[in-house]
């Protein structure tokens, strides 16, 4: 005989409105160490996204974990819906005994996806998303009557006993896709649906690791840092007010982007494919926390600004409505990149002067010529020869020049040398030599 239940147990613990948040009041575990960890991976309102980032991590990756060869660190047991070798009824088994609080291992609960309002799909008789089968008692009474389970009240079941609840992706961490303006499910993130006075067993808040999808690395470093909290072998790692990691969301996509230094220029892209900063055709990198750029996509490779891709602020709270509509200017920006134009092309041009003069070899500045062989390349202007003279005494005030002896930083000026003839100083047989090869 199947195990039986109600109609309200199954469909129940629906987060649509505050009232229906339950209150989590079981006592705090002790910490490590841990010998097996089982993770219980959900998948909500998602497009699997999340997964395919996790299983490309490599620094960590997943297998080291998995296979128990991590030194101090615990056993993890995954049950995933899709890498599971385990199915049907022996799959969801599992979650079942984790549920009922008869698993004897702590676990940890992995939510991919936006947690749908089951309310508004049981309205017709149906559901957004769900895993497994359960029978239930139906409305007249009559038994073994099987309904699906909906994930979101997976979730509710096993948040309560879990050591940590990680919500992973956009999805999961801030409603994201499903859940913008408009939608038919009334979807959230884990965050919204457990309420803001959740706490895990071990005492911790829903922890974010957004992105859509969001970057593996960061995913399996944060799973990494948590554990060695676990096992009682490290504090609890940083984490900011929205629960992200402090040190992998702290920074903007434009401090980190290679592209930023085109904006301080004042040099910015025009077209999909140009080399510079990319904010006057939609991103949205100076106000958005990700490391993608400085941390790649897959193995350190990629990330969207790399790859010539606009930041539209996938990782952020308010994606995707406050960052829409894509490829448009940001109104921020159009203020900042023009004062960035104005400060940047004086920038600009002292750098270019600072980079030609670092271009040349102190040689070539005294010989008056430069003997390459790809192209001419054109001898300083007097007016580049005044700039260079005063940007060097203030380059070398209060140092020591290279090749002076101490107590010679005033004694010499403009090309002197402090050299004497036929010391490794001395140019007198290479200018000759350059003279006459040039005549």
């Amino acid at each position: 005989m199947a195990e039986t239940a109600t109609a309200d147990q199954v469909r129940g613990g629906q987060p649509s409105i505050p009232e229906s948040e339950p209150e989590h009041k079981r006592e705090r575990l002790p910490l490590g160490p841990l010998k097996t960890l089982h993770v219980f991976w959900l998948a909500g309102m998602s497009c699997d996204g999340c997964s395919i980032a996790v299983t490309g991590a490599t620094n960590p990756g997943i297998e080291g974990l998995l296979l128990g060869i991590v030194p101090a660190m615990p056993k993890v047991l995954l049950h995933h819906p899709v890498l599971a070798v385990e199915s049907g009824e022996h799959f969801v088994k599992w979650f079942k005994d984790a549920a009922a609080g008869t698993l004897g291992d702590p676990y940890v609960v992995v939510f991919e996806g936006s947690v749908a309002d089951e309310r508004i799909a049981q309205r017709t008789g149906g559901y957004f998303s769900a895993m497994g089968m359960e029978a239930i008692t139906d409305e007249a009474g009559q038994g073994d009557v099987k309904h699906p389970v909906p994930t979101a009240t997976w979730l509710h079941r096993l948040a309560p006993g879990a050591a940590a609840m990680i919500a992973i992706g956009t999805c999961a961490t801030w409603g994201g896709v499903p859940s913008a303006e408009g939608n038919p499910t009334g979807s959230m993130s884990v965050m919204d649906s457990l309420g803001k006075d959740y706490r895990s067993a071990f005492g911790l808040p829903v922890i974010n690791i957004p992105g859509c999808a969001p970057v593996g690395d960061n995913f399996t470093e944060t799973v990494f840092a948590v554990l060695l909290f676990l096992q009682g072998l490290g504090p609890l790692p940083a984490f900011d007010e929205l629960g992200r990691p402090a040190w992998l969301f702290g920074n903007t996509v434009h401090q980190g982007c290679t592209r930023a230094g085109f904006y301080e220029e004042g040099t910015f892209a025009h077209e999909y494919g140009d080399p510079e900063c990319l904010v006057e055709i939609g991103c949205w990198g100076p106000v958005v926390n990700c490391n993608i750029v400085e941390r790649g996509a897959i193995n350190h490779m990629g990330g969207c600004m790399k790859a010539g891709g606009v930041c539209i602020g996938c990782t952020m709270p308010g994606f995707p409505d406050k960052f829409a509509p894509f490829y448009k200017t940001p109104p921020g920006a159009i203020v900042s990149t023009g004062l960035s134009r104005g400060v940047g092309a004086v920038v600009r041009r002292l750098r270019r002067m600072s980079n030609q003069e670092g271009n040349r070899e102190a040689r070539w500045d005294v010989l008056g010529d430069v003997p390459s062989g790809w192209a001419h390349v054109q001898n300083r202007t007097m007016m580049d020869r005044t700039i260079h003279f005063f940007y060097e005494r203030w380059q070398q005030m209060g140092s020591r020049r290279p090749g002076r002896r101490p107590g010679e930083e005033e004694r010499f000026w403009g090309v002197d040398r402090p050299g004497i003839k036929g010391d490794y100083l001395d140019d007198s047989v290479t200018r000759t030599r350059t003279e006459a090869r040039h005549d």
